[in-house]
């Protein structure tokens, strides 16, 4: 799937300019410490999807007593 589909509506969106900008100039260690930011973001994410979840099953069974 191509980016420009997931974020059609948002130009300028950082993580197209994310997935767009060149590594070539990048050194092994700054490979390394981008890599340890982004794992670091995928936790953040996960965890609030797994929040988002958890919200969405209490708010279910909330309203079905």
């Amino acid at each position: 799937m191509d980016l420009d589909e997931l974020f059609p509506d948002k130009p300028g969106d950082p993580l197209v300019l994310l997935v767009k900008q060149d590594l070539d100039p990048l050194s092994v260690d700054e490979l390394h410490a981008r890599i340890a930011i982004l794992e670091g973001e995928i936790a953040r994410v996960r965890a609030k999807i797994a929040a988002a979840v958890d919200h969405r099953a209490n708010a279910d069974s909330l309203f079905r007593k």
